[in-house]
């Protein structure tokens, strides 16, 4: 029996000894290869799943933006949801990977060493769990491969979209200052300027108050709802829906693009304001159709205003006083093929001008560079010595007239202006004598004609002329009246606006506003909100592509640099 034993003894040692020669190391072999397979293919799997997935609830979900201030818009791929779906990645993969290997050790253990044949076995079984435990090394560089790779894209795409940001960004600076474009508020209270207005989605509504080239996007901001609005106004930011950032009103369409222009009318109580106003916007619609342009209402309110108001003149009638609140600009859109503008017509009632502390809430007056000096004749002392009993009983019958000396009205307008940085200096002033076709009717006012200014300095107004003419580089005078031809208010108030007008009106012109003269929200593309936005979607692509080409070159680097090492 002892040799028995022996025999067997010396029989079991040449089994595990070859054993040990032989199949250990295939075991070994395969087990690593097996490990290392069953680990990428795993990685590779849900590398798939989680970056061909549409939704934003799919394997890696895609945050939905909170409703509200500053922005409701989904942040660039690169900056956030990239790290969060290589962490996805990571705990898809690497539990996976722990449980498998947890599962295959037992199942090799329960089957290979239940004795008597584990005694045998033990190379094979040792052979295969050394395997599996040392793809662990394999698995690590792969994860080394697949984080670089992953920065390597990373970094790349921040570099062209950090370029993108600051090209667009610069070209829409440059372009703006190019065409010296004003942005402010035209309503009552307000009258602040900004930087860049809020922009309301044409999907949801929700207010954007970033929309520019920054970490939210370069060429677009994706909303939440998934509509994608264009960054800049060269892109076509000027078609939605602009707000003041500051009184959250709406502002006239395509702000941003085209300059806005303030024109605040100055003048007393009663000088004839509103009527001028409104006989200068039918002259300019008519003569920017004439020139191949056009002129339309920012608002409805103010298309249905003007209707009412020439409707009105037109029979004979007399305007409504203007009340004593702040105004809101009437906004004419003016287009014409060489040029763009945005009038703010200002119509303050004369109440707001007589007094020091009434004039400081006009705030309108800092950011324009022209204005409309609007004098009553017939508020003048001279003039009203001048005229005879039955020239006053004409005046009295024909118009009313404003108790305000226009001299007090500018004084009071100058120091309001000289508290400007520029100290009130003003590109250009239109000087503007009212009811002229009543005041030819008098003695004094007949021989007025073309020569605005020349009648006023006879009148005694040489100090006012001279004070007007050294607050503005340009000074024009002009008498209005009803009959006043329009070619010529076109002509004034394009100077005013820095306009190309001569004043050639479209005799097919219909002066009625249109319904259609207000433009609609504009229809942006975009994906339903369940849907990952086409930006994540595109780098997504972009990181599955680095992890599968970039990787794998990665991995080989990195044996082959071990392999130089330690050859």
């Amino acid at each position: 029996m002892p040799v028995v034993y022996v025999l067997v003894a010396i029989v079991w040692i040449g089994l595990v000894a070859a054993e040990c020669v032989f199949v250990l190391p295939v075991a070994f072999a395969l087990a690593l290869l097996a490990g290392f397979g069953l680990g990428l293919g795993r990685f590779f799997t849900v590398a798939w799943r989680t970056l061909t997935a549409t939704g934003v609830d799919g394997p890696s979900p895609v945050r939905r933006p909170a409703p509200g201030p500053p922005d409701s818009a989904y942040p660039h791929y690169l900056l956030v949801q990239v790290w969060r779906d290589m962490a996805a990645l990571e705990r898809r993969t690497l539990p996976w990977c722990v449980t498998q290997a947890r599962w295959a050790a037992g199942t090799l253990t329960e089957t290979l060493m239940k004795p008597p044949q584990g005694l045998a076995l033990f190379p094979l079984w040792f052979g295969l769990c050394a395997g599996m435990a040392l793809s662990v090394l394999p698995l690590a560089v792969a994860v080394l491969a697949f984080a670089l790779a992953t920065a390597v894209m990373a970094a790349a795409g921040l570099v062209v979209w950090s370029v993108c940001v600051a090209v667009l960004g610069t070209v829409e600076r440059v372009w703006m200052a190019y065409r010296r474009i004003l942005l402010a508020c035209p309503h009552a209270g307000c009258y602040q300027r900004f930087a860049l207005p809020e922009y309301s989605c044409p999907r949801c509504d929700e207010r954007h108050s970033r929309l520019m080239p920054n970490r939210l996007g370069a060429f677009r901001h994706v909303c939440r709802c998934g509509a994608r609005l264009p960054t800049t106004i060269l892109l076509g930011r000027f078609r939605l829906g602009a707000y003041c950032p500051h009184c959250h009103r709406r502002l006239p369409g395509r702000i941003g693009r085209a300059r806005v222009e303030p024109l605040p009318f100055v003048g007393g109580p009663a000088a004839g304001k509103t009527t001028l106003m409104f006989l200068a916007v039918r002259a300019l619609r008519a003569s920017a159709a004439g020139a191949s342009g056009r002129a339309g209402f920012g608002e409805a309110r103010d298309a249905r205003a003007y209707a009412g108001a020439m409707a009105e003149l037109d029979r004979g009638g007399r305007l409504a006083k203007t009340g004593p609140e702040l105004p809101v600009a009437t906004m004419l859109d003016l287009t014409l093929p060489t040029a763009h503008r945005i009038l703010y017509l200002f119509d303050p009632a004369g109440e707001l001008h007589t007094g020091a502390t009434r004039v400081e809430r006009l705030r309108y007056l800092d950011h324009g560079e022209a204005l409309l000096f609007v004098i009553d004749p017939f508020a003048l002392p001279e003039l009203r010595s001048a005229l005879t009993t039955d020239e006053l009983l004409l005046v009295e019958q024909t118009t009313a007239t404003s108790d305000e000396d226009p001299s007090d009205t500018l004084q009071r307008l100058l120091t309001e202006l000289r508290s400007r940085a520029d100290q009130g200096r003003q590109r250009r002033i239109a000087v503007v004598v009212t009811k002229a076709d009543v005041l030819r009717r008098t003695a004094v006012g007949a021989g007025l004609g073309d020569d605005a200014r020349g009648w006023l300095e006879g009148l005694g107004l040489g100090n006012t002329i001279r004070t007007l003419e050294r607050t503005a580089a340009e000074v024009r005078y002009f008498a209005s009246g009803l009959d006043s031809p329009p070619a010529a208010l076109a002509e004034l108030f394009g100077w005013a606006a820095g306009l190309p007008l001569d004043g050639r009106a479209d005799p097919a012109f219909d002066d009625r506003p249109a319904a259609d003269e207000l433009r609609e929200p504009w229809p942006v593309a975009g994906r339903p909100a369940s849907l990952v936005p086409y930006g994540h979607q595109a780098g997504r692509s972009a990181l599955f592509a680095a992890l599968t080409v970039l990787g794998p070159l990665i991995m080989i680097l990195l044996g082959l640099s071990v392999y130089a090492r330690f050859r």
